[in-house]
């Protein structure tokens, strides 16, 4: 089996409201090369775009990977890293026997994470993280060029490059 490509990515989400206009960002590094990946919804909340900012990279990569992937969420580190297999064997129910939040979310990233080797790490927000920083303003770019719900940004290509 071919070795698996190591990637970095870095993502972040933001919202203006909670809810409210929200975007989200993940910066994906292969060597040298990157790949920014942005995008909008109308009427969403901040969880839910740090959630898709891991979920839209863990898409845009076509073969499975070693991924570091930083976050500045806890709600998404602790749900993908200590959650999750509880709510799958208790029926997506929490603690509290109440239906998950972000349900389809969680489902998704948990298929999309599936082919990878993925190490989650946690970096402190807004504090000059270099990536962690760069993606702030790339979601936030994209709330502010809020033109169109659900707006996709991608620079382009396959990822990994071969």
């Amino acid at each position: 089996m071919a070795e698996r490509p190591e990637v970095l990515i870095a993502t972040d989400g933001a919202c203006k409201g909670n809810p409210g206009r929200g975007g989200w960002a993940a910066i994906l590094r292969f060597g040298s090369v990157e790949k920014t990946l942005s995008g909008a919804e109308a009427h969403t909340t901040n969880n839910r775009m740090e959630m898709t900012a891991a979920l839209m990279a863990l898409r845009a990569l076509k073969r499975p990977a070693s991924i570091t992937l930083q976050t500045d969420s806890r709600y998404l580190l602790d749900g993908m890293t200590k959650w999750l297999p509880g709510w799958k064997r208790n029926g997506w129910k929490n603690a509290q026997k109440k239906p998950v939040l972000n349900a389809d979310l969680w489902l998704a990233l948990d298929e999309a994470a599936a082919s990878h080797r993925i190490a989650w790490e946690w970096v402190r927000g807004h504090s000059g993280h270099a990536l962690n920083e760069r993606a702030d303003q790339l979601a936030n770019e994209a709330i502010d060029s809020l033109a169109i719900r659900g707006v996709l940004q991608d620079n382009g290509g396959s990822w990994p490059p071969a």
